[in-house]
């Protein structure tokens, strides 16, 4: 009896073991990472600078000197650096040198793509340097008029340069500086 007590017991696991087994398991697809941002809404700088433009409302600013404010990005931990200069007979100079800083990040960076902007009716012009790769500074700009101002922008992230996991957020910081550059304006 016993041991028909224990076949029964053995079949009855072994048949729930099966019909529970049954289902062939799949692995899960990869996930991708998924950031959602605001949708940006715009202000205009204070009135405190030698130009305007208008930036995300999402943005704090941080000012360092007197000529120009740091962009922070609080939830993506970044920083939108700018520098601003007067033009005095030094505009080869600062064209150099402007153009020179991304050449810094070409030993990190697969490729540094260059964009000119031009508006003629604002006396702005400027080119956007977006460096992909995993150099420190995902992106970097300058703006001038060629005669008086100069302003140079560059952003930095606070942790390691992986381009895969920042893009998203740099992508995001590019099109808030296309924004700032289209909505520049000088102040006499």
């Amino acid at each position: 009896m016993r041991v028909a007590k224990r076949a029964g017991m053995f079949f009855m696991i072994s048949t729930a073991l099966m019909v529970a087994c049954e289902r062939v398991q799949q692995p899960k697809p990869k996930a991708q990472l998924r950031l959602q941002y605001p949708k940006p809404e715009y202000k205009q700088l204070p009135d405190t600078y030698p130009f305007n433009f208008e930036y995300n409302n999402w943005v704090k600013l941080k000012r360092i000197d007197k000529t120009a404010p740091n962009l922070y990005y609080p939830k993506m931990k970044a920083t939108l650096y700018l520098s601003y200069k007067g033009v005095e007979n030094n505009i080869d100079s600062l064209l150099n040198d402007a153009y020179q800083l991304p050449l810094k990040h070409m030993i990190k960076a697969d490729e540094i793509p260059e964009r000119v902007f031009m508006a003629p009716e604002k006396s702005v012009y400027g080119t956007l340097f977006t460096v992909v790769g995993n150099a420190a500074s995902q992106l970097q700009f300058f703006l001038t008029d060629s005669t008086e101002h100069f302003l140079v922008g560059s952003l930095y992230f606070y942790s390691l340069p992986n381009y895969d996991s920042i893009m998203p957020a740099a992508k995001y910081v590019e099109r808030d500086v296309m924004h700032l550059m289209e909505t520049l304006r000088w102040r006499d």
